[in-house]
């Protein structure tokens, strides 16, 4: 089995995420920036990273999603300033999904993650984005270990549904 993990990162947080999937993941594997990945052929699983923009997912991603051949499984983390299991990042993931549709979402998952205190402090002072601003804040110490071991949690579970799958489902090379 091959495994790629690749992310977008603008704060550190969600490549945080990304690398310690990687670690608790046994394949042949590879851990990419989605900036520097050229194609996406050849592998069985591709976890995907990214921060929540604004509930969604970072324009910058929209090749990458674009690029996925017809039935390559995927499974997405996001990293956010949102409480875990919040509107926002399951707004972002229900994006992501769609635009992921040609490829097969194997799972999602998603951690807190700090917020640059500028965007907060901006937030703060519009009224409509207050309570998420002071929420926000609540996630300055995140991805925690805890986060990052739920990260590899979720990383295992997703190669273990791969490997309980019939054998003319899987991928061959």
């Amino acid at each position: 089995m091959k495994a790629l993990v690749t992310y977008y990162s603008q704060t550190g947080n969600t490549e945080k995420l990304a690398r310690a999937m990687y670690e608790a993941i046994h394949v042949e594997k590879k851990l990419l920036p989605i900036e520097e990945l050229k194609s996406v052929e050849g592998y069985d699983i591709i976890f995907v990273g990214f921060p929540v923009q604004a509930h969604s997912v970072p324009a910058k991603l929209l090749p990458f999603f674009k690029s996925l051949p017809d039935g390559q499984k995927i499974a997405l983390f996001c990293t956010h300033g949102s409480l875990r299991g919040g509107h926002m990042p399951k707004q972002a993931l229900e994006h992501a999904i769609g635009l992921s549709s040609r490829a097969k979402v194997l799972g999602t998952f998603g951690v807190r993650g700090r917020v640059n205190p500028k965007v907060i402090d901006r937030l703060m002072n519009m009224l409509e984005h207050r309570a998420w601003a002071e929420e926000a804040q609540g996630a300055s110490d995140h991805p925690n270990d805890a986060d990052l071991a739920d990260g590899k949690e979720f990383a295992r579970g997703i190669l273990a549904k791969i490997c309980r799958e019939p054998a003319a489902e899987k991928k061959t090379p």
